[in-house]
């Protein structure tokens, strides 16, 4: 299973906004010779008509901890973000966050790469 970089977070905290490109390693972008290891190349999923999710549980656990519904800042370029909610940080600890995209279709679409949450505790 491949991660992104790790966020380094504190727990508590609702901030930073995590803005997220979704991008297809299967085909390429406007321009672009595919490489599938560089994603630069990649083209953006559009996701205007659809519903992202960022599902976050903790690392050997199968119990999803919280679910954040994405706003989609640009649907064509595949940009969305989200806040951590009240309570979605409070504890320390690591985390793992899968990409969901339902499509205006009923269509689903779970990125395979992980996002990676390393939660310390705070001072208080």
């Amino acid at each position: 299973m491949a991660y992104s970089a790790t966020l380094n977070l504190v727990a508590g905290d609702t901030l930073p906004e995590l803005t997220i490109k979704l991008k297809d390693s299967n085909q390429a972008a406007a321009g672009k010779v595919l490489d599938t290891e560089d994603p630069s190349t990649w083209a953006a999923i559009n996701v205007a008509d659809a519903t992202v999710r960022l599902r976050l549980r903790a690392v050997g656990s199968s119990t999803v901890k919280s679910t954040l519904v994405c706003t989609v800042t640009d649907g064509v370029n595949g940009a969305v973000a989200t806040n951590f909610p009240t309570g979605t940080l409070d504890t320390s600890g690591i985390f793992e966050g899968e990409i969901e995209i339902t499509f205006g279709n009923g269509g689903i679409q779970s990125v395979y790469d992980l996002i990676k949450l390393k939660v310390r505790s705070d001072f208080d």
